[in-house]
């Protein structure tokens, strides 16, 4: 596979790819997240997990910028608190919403590409297609087909190879899975190990609990905006503890 991202060797470093300290989150006044603190390494998938409502699109944006927020955001040991979005997507971060807001839907998939790529040089989006080809061949055998047109799944391929474009450090995915046919969910799970094992640090928000089971190699529980469980990816088949944290009855519990 064509590598893609600057930071591939990062993962061998002990700095984290990104750090959140006491964040908080509000919309006009009110205060949606509370005091939410993680990290995650280079080239770690961490799966961020709760009800709805619990705060999952609310911290993603946090962290991206676009909701409101207090606290200490880190990419790379640069601090983006106060930052604003674009500059937070220059810096490394790239959100891709549930909405799929990233895609436009009267242009052709090639021409998503091109305009996603356009800012790298020839050579490195050359490498970026053929990345992205390799990890979701659906998308050249439909490179001229609109992209509004696209099922659901090709849809969200295309949203994560948009995002790409960016060559981020941290990719936040908001709900990649919901509304997916289940024969789109492998083909997922091998593109996040394939990011993975460039150093990508990969932010989940997720529903689907046994496909965060597979891809996580850390989680957070989210309830009422604060962290009421985290631990590591192999102790979700914990479920009665799972659903008591969704439920708010952890109270910032580590999974033992």
């Amino acid at each position: 596979m064509s590598a893609a991202f600057d930071g591939a060797g990062a993962s061998r470093t002990l700095a984290p790819a990104i750090e959140v300290r006491r964040l908080t989150a509000f919309y006009q006044r009110v205060e949606v997240l509370h005091g939410i603190d993680f990290s995650l390494a280079p080239g770690q998938l961490m799966a961020l997990l709760g009800a709805n409502g619990a705060g999952k699109s609310s911290l993603l944006g946090a962290v991206a910028g676009v909701v409101n927020s207090k606290g200490s955001v880190k990419v790379d040991g640069s601090e983006l608190s106060g930052v604003a979005p674009h500059i937070r997507a220059r810096s490394g971060v790239a959100l891709v919403p549930e909405v799929r807001g990233n895609l436009f839907p009267a242009l052709s998939v090639q021409e998503n590409l091109e305009l996603a790529y356009r800012a790298l040089e020839v050579g490195a989006a050359r490498g970026l297609h053929e990345q992205v080809h390799e990890m979701f061949p659906i998308l050249r055998e439909r490179a001229d087909a609109q992209c509004g047109m696209l099922s659901g799944g090709e849809q969200q391929m295309l949203a994560i190879a948009l995002a790409l474009g960016r060559r981020p450090r941290v990719l936040l995915l908001d709900e990649p899975t919901q509304g997916l046919a289940p024969s789109v969910l492998p083909i997922l799970h091998r593109a996040f190990a394939a990011l993975k094992a460039q150093g990508l640090a990969i932010v989940l928000a997720e529903q689907n609990l046994p496909f965060a089971a597979r891809c996580a190699d850390s989680f957070v529980v989210l309830a009422g905006g604060h962290v009421s469980l985290r631990g590591a990816g192999t102790d979700l088949k914990d479920q009665e503890r799972l659903m008591a944290a969704y439920m708010g009855r952890e109270t910032t519990g580590t999974v033992s």
